[in-house]
């Protein structure tokens, strides 16, 4: 008995490298896109683009403080210390998307599909937090916001005294986040973009690469592999975002 207690706490620390490494290895990464999936600014799009790209949220993982009507926090889904990829679904948000929404002016269908297609990965306050010290470039909530983005975002906004490491804790917070970084990307899209996207579909990629490949795309620039992607998983989540929204009242 002696010897299995002794190695367990070997046990935990190699369960918890797996779930590490598995999130490392998540297909939507971590590098160059814009607000949602890899918040960081790199150019996604072919040669004869001139994306140029301001700060947004993407994917990866600070201090708790609700706010909010029915903000969730810690306690909240998905927010256990021991991660269970079913505990976390972003239907169970659907309140504070379509407030948050709302208040911002932005598509709350659009704003739950965002959130489907950034639940790639653990969205545990815990986790997030470890990956972020191995990678300090990383994104918090589940949202999937860079720090950058937040904080630009946030400037005159109902949440400007809010701080970027709250996001993993503060759920709302992050779906509030992201509904006006959502607002300031339309105010950038021309009233008749050219090209095969259509105006949420642009929005979507401004969140996933960032404001300058958003219009670059909107000009008929063809999309990189990762922003394809982004858009495929945006229209294969759509159905479901749309009836999440609707789960227990209007949007």
């Amino acid at each position: 008995m002696a010897g299995e207690r002794g190695r367990r706490p070997w046990l935990w620390a190699a369960l918890l490298l797996v779930v590490l490494v598995a999130w490392a290895c998540g297909r939507s990464g971590d590098e160059g896109k814009g607000a949602g999936t890899g918040a960081g600014g790199k150019p996604d799009a072919t040669p004869h683009s001139t994306p140029t790209s301001r700060p947004s949220p993407s994917p990866d993982p600070g201090s708790s403080r609700p706010d909010g009507p029915g903000s969730p926090t810690a306690s909240a889904p998905g927010a256990s210390h021991t991660y269970d990829p079913a505990a976390y679904d972003p239907a169970a948000y659907a309140p504070q998307v379509r407030a948050r929404a709302a208040e911002a002016g932005v598509s709350p269908r659009l704003l739950m599909a965002i959130l489907y297609n950034e639940s790639y990965k653990p969205h545990d306050p815990a986790l997030e937090r470890a990956w972020q010290r191995y990678k300090p470039g990383a994104a918090f909530g589940i949202a999937n916001m860079h720090r950058a983005a937040f904080d630009e975002t946030k400037r005159g906004r109902p949440f400007a005294d809010r701080r970027w490491e709250e996001l993993p804790d503060d759920r709302d917070l992050a779906v509030r986040a992201a509904a006006w970084y959502l607002h300031d990307l339309a105010r950038q899209l021309p009233t008749h973009p050219s090209g095969p996207y259509d105006k949420d579909e642009l929005l979507a990629l401004g969140y996933n690469a960032g404001a300058g490949n958003m219009l670059a795309f909107a000009r008929g620039a063809t999309p990189g592999s990762q922003a394809a992607d982004y858009v495929a998983r945006l229209r294969s989540n759509w159905d479901k975002a749309g009836r999440a929204v609707a789960r227990g009242g209007g949007n």
